[in-house]
């Protein structure tokens, strides 16, 4: 079930992004603030959500012995973990090609 909530993506002056925010029951994440920078981190990465989920959902497939496990909360695992897979590998390129931490596409 889907709860309402709000979202608020923010760009600096020129525009790129910058923080946001997400507003929900129980649910209040701020975005990470500008550029990474090595000294100091603002604000949470879409990875680290990503990962909370995760590990909700794993969970809920061990929890009292396994009785909420069921083959939709496998396959939401292994997607998840698929897109971690891949903004894993966005972020080695950019290492690579010397960009992670910039605006540069």
């Amino acid at each position: 079930m889907l709860q309402p909530f709000e979202v608020i993506n923010l760009t600096d002056k020129t525009g790129n992004p910058t923080g946001g925010y997400v507003r929900g029951k129980g649910l209040k994440i701020d975005w990470q603030d500008g550029p990474l920078n090595k000294v100091s981190e603002k604000g949470a990465f879409v990875e680290t959500v990503i990962a909370a989920c995760i590990e909700r959902l794993r969970f809920f497939q061990t929890a009292f012995d396994g009785w909420f496990a069921c083959r939709q909360n496998a396959l939401a695992i292994t997607k998840l973990e698929e897109a971690l897979h891949w903004l894993n590998g966005r972020t080695k390129e950019r290492q690579t090609r010397g960009v992670e931490g910039t605006h540069q596409p």
